[in-house]
C-alpha cells in the first residue's frame, strides 16, 4: 500500500489541513429558523450557483441530498471528516456538494446556510485556503451574502462573525502528550486566540495523539493574518514535537514500536481505542525510521472506524466489528517483519 502523502510538507507530524468558511444569504433566516420548504429553496440556489456554473470545479463536484443518505453512510462521512457530527444528526432539509476525491465539501443548511470546507493531507494551509476562496468567489458571484461593513460576514454564532474562517491543522503529537507538555501548550495557545480540540473537533477527545489546532478569532483580523498566525503556532508545535523525537532513546523507542507492531500482526480482536493507540505508535515508528513502510497509519485508522466497517460489512455487532477490524489490520501489516 503506497501513498504519496509521505512527500507532503511535515507529513510525519501534520496529518491534515482544513479550511472552513461560513457564509449566509441575505434576507432570509438562519437555518435553525427556516422551514423545510425554505431549506429546499436554499439547496436549489446553492446547487445552481455551483453545479450549473460550467466552471472546471463544477465537473468534479456532485450534489447529495442528505435525506437520501443511509444512517451508516452518514456516520462514515463524519469519520472521514467530510461532514460534522451535528450536520449528520439532522439530515432532513440538508445537502452537501462534494468533490470526487472528497477534499472539497459544501455543507448546505448546517448552523449557517453554507459551510465551505477544504481538507488536504499534510501542512498545506495556503493551498487549502486558495481552493476554498475560489469556491467562495464562485458563490459570491451568484448569490447575495449577508455582510456588514463593520462586522464582516454575518453568521448565526457570533464567534464566527467577520471572516467566517476556521483554519485548522491536525497534528500527531505523541511525545508532547506523553511528556505532559500538551497541557501547558494547550493553555498557552488558548491565551493567544487559538484552540486545541480532539480528532473530530469541538467537544471530542484526543485519540491516537492527534490534536486539531485552530483559530478562534474571526473578527477584526484578515483571513491572511489568521492563516499566517496559525502557521506560526503549528510550526512551533511541530518543532517542539520533532525536538522531543530527536532526543529519544532509539532502543527503547524501537522496543515500544515493535511491541505495537507485534500486537497488530497477531491480534484476533481489536477495539477502536486500542487500534488508534497502536497505530499512533506505528506512525511514530515510521517517522523515526524504525519501521520501513509506506503504509499510511492515518488512512488505516479512518478506514477501520465503526461506521466505515459497517459501510463495508453491513450492520454488525460491536464484537463482530472488533473481529473484522483485527482481520483487516493483520492483512495490512502482514508483510512487515519484526
Amino acid at each position: 500500500m503506497s501513498n504519496n502523502n509521505f512527500n507532503l510538507p511535515d507529513y510525519d507530524i501534520a496529518a491534515s489541513t482544513r479550511i472552513r468558511l461560513a457564509r449566509n444569504l441575505s434576507g432570509i433566516p438562519f437555518p435553525s429558523n427556516m422551514s423545510l420548504s425554505e431549506l429546499e429553496e436554499l439547496k436549489k440556489k446553492v446547487k445552481s450557483a455551483i453545479i450549473d456554473s460550467h466552471t472546471p470545479y463544477a465537473k468534479t463536484l456532485k450534489f447529495i441530498d442528505m435525506k437520501d443518505v443511509p444512517q451508516i453512510e452518514l456516520g462514515a462521512m463524519v469519520e472521514r471528516h467530510i461532514i460534522s457530527p451535528e450536520f449528520a444528526s439532522k439530515p432532513e432539509g440538508r445537502a452537501i456538494i462534494l468533490s470526487n476525491d472528497e477534499s472539497i465539501s459544501v455543507m448546505i443548511g448546517e448552523e449557517d446556510h453554507i459551510r465551505i470546507q477544504v481538507i488536504l493531507s499534510g501542512f498545506q494551509l495556503e493551498k487549502a485556503y486558495d481552493i476554498a476562496e475560489r469556491i467562495d468567489t464562485l458563490l459570491c458571484d451568484k448569490l447575495s451574502f449577508a455582510f456588514d461593513n463593520e462586522l464582516g460576514f454575518l453568521t448565526e454564532c457570533p464567534t464566527n462573525l467577520g471572516t467566517g474562517l476556521r483554519a485548522s491543522v491536525m497534528l500527531h503529537l505523541p511525545l508532547c502528550e506523553s511528556s505532559g507538555e500538551i497541557k501547558e501548550l494547550r493553555e498557552n495557545i488558548n491565551k493567544i486566540g487559538f484552540t486545541v480540540r480532539g480528532i473530530y473537533g469541538e467537544g471530542t477527545n484526543s485519540a491516537a495523539s492527534l490534536y486539531q489546532i485552530s483559530n478562534q478569532i474571526t473578527l477584526g483580523i484578515s483571513e491572511k493574518n489568521a492563516i499566517d498566525n496559525l502557521k506560526i503556532i503549528a510550526s512551533g508545535l511541530i518543532e517542539k514535537e520533532r525536538s522531543l523525537r530527536n532526543s529519544l532513546d532509539i532502543t527503547k523507542a524501537s522496543d515500544t514500536v515493535f511491541r505495537a507492531l507485534g500486537t497488530l500482526k497477531g491480534c484476533r480482536i481489536l477495539n477502536s481505542g486500542e487500534m488508534m493507540s497502536l497505530l499512533s505508535v506505528i506512525k511514530l515508528g515510521v517517522s523515526l525510521g524504525i519501521i520501513k513502510t509506506e503504509i499510511d497509519a492515518f488512512n488505516i485508522l479512518i478506514e477501520n472506524q465503526k461506521y466505515m466497517l459497517m459501510r463495508k460489512y453491513g450492520e454488525i455487532s460491536p464484537d463482530e466489528r472488533d473481529i473484522k477490524r483485527a482481520d483487516a489490520i493483520r492483512e495490512v501489516f502482514k508483510e512487515i517483519t519484526l
